[in-house]
């Protein structure tokens, strides 16, 4: 395994200081930090080589295109996919969610079919669904999580039913960490007759990931949290599905040929990518999936799950700290309440230390209120955590109990 140490030396950000301390970001799953080798891809991609793609004939133009095309290469061997004609390059993955739900899910549920998702989604897993319900009189069905925040197949299975046409879940929760059956999940779909897509953003960055094993038949992510640039994404498809969907938006490159009374359309990626795409920040994530590759899915895996192991031990030993969601073999977060301090008050007053961690609801209303809460603290992981972070945030922590009882 490469020298955690030598892996933090490639974050420049992480040698700053915040209030005068040593940064501690525990905030990843929010947002990663990026290593240096992706802030010079996006550098030379802006300062060398940049033109739009796919249009010109001269050497920019062509320099740029195969920077930006080489993305879907590293996506297909990232995720083990068929074939790199199946990833569609997006904005993230809730342009990804949406263009599933108004290109497959427009043309394919009818008034009455319902979709299964569960209480824990990301609104990017649920908003595009009611927006679709609201045109297509569909029905959104969410089915419950366990007490201490794991995932039961059985109550799962529960939950589908003879109108169930599309199954889409998390690869791992935002909130609880709990990593998700989705091999089981998806074969529960294809029996059921129903599609299944996994909303990847917290599994690919965290563990190996294989499309076709899971046979899922779409699988999306963020490059933001996978040590890539904000503002692109990736959205992969079975091509036979692919092929059957009609274009999710309008404009340049994903036209066949135009004429004013009517348009035929390019092939599948293409076909879902109208106008100037995100050219340099897809060129930072080929960037940033070389990066992790170079280190080792597994790698990360064994480390980051090291780390959560270590943050339950340490964190465990907090007065009035509560841990939201204690799932088996979960991964990224640990979220939390203390008896003394709203998750914001604490969010503020450890920051004072330099802890960075996120408060709030977490994009992920429905599972707070499950819960019976409003917000929680959440600390999350990437390559370069360290125990010595969960040390930092535990004595800030004991710091604000100190303040509050004061």
């Amino acid at each position: 395994m490469r020298d955690i140490a030598t892996i933090r030396d490639e974050f420049p950000i992480l040698q700053r200081t915040v209030n005068g301390k040593p940064l501690v970001y525990l905030d990843s799953a929010a947002s990663s930090q990026k290593p240096q080798c992706v802030l010079d891809a996006i550098q030379n991609g802006y300062g060398q080589s940049y033109s739009n793609v796919h249009r010109g004939l001269h050497t920019l133009s062509e320099e740029a295109t195969d920077a930006y095309e080489a993305l879907r290469g590293k996506v297909a061997t990232l995720i083990n996919a068929p074939s790199q004609d199946e990833v569609i390059i997006t904005s993230g993955a809730t342009m990804s969610l949406n263009l599933i739900a108004q290109s497959w899910g427009r043309a394919h549920l009818q008034a009455g079919d319902e979709v299964l998702i569960t209480v824990a989604e990301h609104h990017a897993n649920i908003v595009p669904w009611q927006l679709l319900a609201m045109e297509k009189q569909i029905k959104l069905v969410a089915a419950p999580m366990e007490a201490d925040g794991s995932f039961d197949l059985q109550t799962f299975k529960n939950y589908i039913s003879p109108r169930t046409k599309l199954i889409s879940v998390p690869h791992v929760s935002n909130v609880l960490g709990t990593v998700y059956p989705v091999a089981e999940i998806t074969a529960l779909a294809h029996e059921a007759g129903a599609i299944c897509i996994v909303d990847g953003c917290q599994g690919v960055v965290h563990m190996p990931v294989d499309v076709q094993a899971i046979d899922c038949d779409f699988y999306v992510f963020s490059g933001h949290k996978l040590y890539g640039p904000s503002g692109v994404g990736v959205c992969w498809g079975k091509m036979a599905i692919l092929q059957d969907m009609p274009p999710f938006m309008g404009g340049g490159d994903m036209i066949d040929d135009v004429e004013i009374g009517m348009s035929t359309f390019a092939a599948p990626p293409v076909r879902f990518e109208a106008g100037t795409p995100p050219i340099v920040e897809a060129i930072g994530l080929a960037a940033a999936i070389d990066f992790v590759l170079d280190i080792g899915m597994d790698v990360i895996r064994a480390h980051e799950a090291d780390i959560i192991k270590y943050a339950h031990q340490r964190l465990a030993a907090v007065e009035g700290l509560n841990f939201i969601g204690t799932a088996a073999g979960k991964s990224g977060v640990v979220s939390f309440t203390l008896d003394a301090a709203h998750p914001h008050d604490i969010s503020t007053l450890i920051d004072q230390d330099g802890v960075a961690i996120r408060a709030g609801h977490h994009c992920a209303q429905p599972l707070m209120k499950f819960y019976g809460l409003n917000s929680t603290a959440r600390a999350s992981v990437g390559i370069y955590s360290q125990r010595s972070d969960f040390d930092a945030l535990a004595e800030a922590l004991e710091k604000v109990n100190r303040i509050f009882s004061a």
